[in-house]
């Protein structure tokens, strides 16, 4: 897939640093990657976002750096859940 310039597609690829080809690829889980995909799935079933921070945790990202931020934001809402929800069950069973 690349721009097409005169009637050719030109290739995305950096030829100096092959690296940067890795980026060329959508992002899994309908192209906004498992963190963000975890996050908002999250709200329907908060394992999801514990999923996420294991990945997370476990350096997930380092495959595609891309999947960071959302993994991260996973993380960020398993932990305002589980304080929710240990000041819950607090408050009624105490």
């Amino acid at each position: 897939m690349g721009f097409k310039s005169g009637g050719k597609y030109v290739p995305l690829k950096d030829e100096e640093d092959l690296r940067l080809a890795m980026f060329d690829k959508p992002l899994p889980c309908f192209g906004c990657g498992i963190g963000w995909f975890s996050f908002l799935l999250g709200f329907a079933i908060p394992l999801m976002w514990y999923y996420a921070t294991i990945l997370y945790f476990s350096n997930y990202y380092r495959r595609d750096p891309r999947e960071r931020s959302g993994l991260a934001a996973s993380a960020i809402a398993a932990l305002v859940f589980s304080i929710t929800l240990a000041i819950t069950l607090a408050s009624v069973f105490l």
